[in-house]
């Protein structure tokens, strides 16, 4: 079993307290009626609720965990509009016109952050960066280079530079100047505790299991129901299975580990790289230093069960391109990949009325998630948008893309060829002290984990969203979705939608 350096946790969760905000109790709080019910306490959601209360309505976020520690706690927290690679992308796929939206929206979103800090005195580590792209070989030199013109076309702050601050060369980069980073968490839980009172509740460790359209909306959870004119479901992947949006995205994980390094030897700026096995690089102000985060190593939920070996390449790295010594943090994060690139925002269907959603940020939510919220915002008061018909959530997929039918077509094959997994393993005796197997126990798959101490974790090995069977996850000790990205502790426990149910425990 490979031992891992650095503490298996999020450097945003570990350096925030722990919350205090409520849990939606019968007893306590029966009979709560808002304007808007809020699903999910990420960026989106944060975002929406304090500018709904901001104009006046009453809102109640509910969180099935804790506020930011899912997507938006283990983010590289880079607030900006240049997303790697895409900008040429758009302008080919979808007009110059269309793609103009997505930069002016993402910019704002950027601008709002920036003015949201500066007007609530946020403590948030928050600070103007310049954010690069870069390339290191000839191989996507190109592509940087057509990424500049195309930035510059739509009215973006790009240019082409050949040198960085990172400690090695490069053959070129897209830059953008005036871009920002911050805390992710110390900012949300500024705004979650503006949102709270007068009318208006947050509510954590309450998990929504249905949302019933009517006159009003009922929300329905594991500890009480919450009535509201309208709701909007911000989860990351959507709890509910209305709009298809598990077949019009792929579930994407992706690994970050966090280095101390001195101020005099990290680079100054964002940075991600181009091509195959690209890198995501930052730092943030940590104990009188820096700590150096990198990510990247990213694959298809459920695809892979060595991820040990991913923070191993991480580490690798870290150490010999930025000479760190020790890895103080390693974490994990998922996201939901649109197969046009661009978020889904707006009603769940083109039939429901109040019921809306956000989701598909495509590893830029710090600037997608809370464009989402400003949008869902101003749907809820009526106020017009130019973003929405960008991106209208129940508009028009490409299911016909290269991408798109590769995912789908690999969730089939998972769904049928999956379920011969596990028939070499016919005992728990197969299962080894630190690992986890598939095992079929009288005609049933069993997913089994034998911890450190030698006692046995045994689950059913079918997801609760739609049947698919899971896999081992080795470094983060759960059992993941090769399907639609739902993930699971050893012991069965939702860990990611979509779904919303528990593993059975086997018995």
């Amino acid at each position: 079993m490979v031992q891992l350096a650095g503490k298996p946790i999020s450097y945003w969760i570990d350096s925030t307290p722990t919350n205090n905000f409520p849990t939606l109790v019968r007893e306590t709080f029966e009979g709560v009626s808002v304007d808007v019910a809020i699903v999910g306490a990420g960026i989106a959601g944060i975002t929406a609720a304090y500018q709904l209360k901001q104009a006046g309505k009453t809102v109640a976020v509910l969180e099935a965990d804790q506020i930011s520690v899912g997507t938006s706690g283990h983010t590289t927290a880079k607030v900006t509009s240049l997303h790697q690679l895409i900008y040429a992308d758009l302008i080919k796929q979808i007009g110059e016109a269309k793609a103009r939206l997505y930069a002016e929206s993402n910019q704002a979103a950027v601008e709002w952050v920036a003015s949201l800090v500066e007007n609530e005195q946020i403590d948030c580590d928050f600070s103007r960066q310049s954010t690069f792209t870069f390339a290191e070989s000839e191989a996507t030199l190109s592509e940087v280079k057509d990424e500049v013109e195309a930035a510059v076309t739509l009215g973006l702050p790009a240019s082409f530079v050949t040198e960085t601050t990172l400690p090695f060369p490069i053959v070129g980069a897209v830059k953008f100047d005036n871009q920002a980073q911050f805390h992710s968490r110390k900012y949300l839980l500024h705004l979650a505790k503006t949102i709270d009172g007068d009318g208006s509740y947050v509510f954590e460790k309450t998990r929504v299991q249905q949302v019933e359209e009517g006159d009003p909306c009922q929300v329905i959870t594991d500890q009480g129901v919450v009535s509201a004119k309208d709701v909007l479901v911000t989860t990351n992947a959507p709890i509910l299975d209305q709009g298809l949006f598990f077949a019009k995205t792929y579930a994407k994980r992706s690994y970050i580990i966090g280095a101390r390094i001195s101020p005099d030897r990290a680079p100054q700026g964002m940075f991600i790289g181009t091509g195959q096995n690209y890198r995501s690089i930052r730092t943030t102000p940590f104990n009188g230093d820096l700590l150096l985060l990198i990510g990247g190593e990213g694959h298809k939920v459920g695809s892979t069960s060595d991820t040990e070996e991913k923070y191993q390449k991480l580490e690798d790295y870290a150490r010999s391109r930025f000479g760190v010594e020790t890895i103080d943090y390693r974490w994990s994060t998922q996201d939901l990949v649109s197969f046009d690139r661009l978020p889904f925002i707006g009603k769940l269907t083109p039939f429901n009325q109040h019921v809306y959603v956000a989701t598909g940020f495509s590893l830029w939510g710090m600037s997608n998630g809370t464009l989402s919220g400003l949008l869902l915002a101003d749907t809820i008061l009526g106020q017009e948008n130019r973003w929405a018909e960008l991106y209208d959530a129940t508009r028009a997929t490409p299911f016909v893309k290269p991408q798109s039918l590769k995912e789908n077509i690999d969730v089939g094959v998972h769904w049928i060829g999956d379920r011969l997994k596990g028939l070499r393993h016919q005992s728990f005796d197969d299962v080894a002290v630190g690992d986890g197997k598939l095992v079929t126990i009288k005609g049933k798959q069993i997913a089994a984990y034998r911890d450190e101490t030698g006692t046995l974790h045994a689950v059913s090995a079918t997801c609760t969203h739609l049947g698919c069977i899971v896999n081992w996850n080795s470094a983060e000790k759960s059992w993941d979705c090769p399907c639609h990205g739902g993930r699971f502790d050893c012991d069965g426990k939702v860990l990611h939608g979509p779904p919303i149910k528990d593993l059975e425990p086997y018995s």
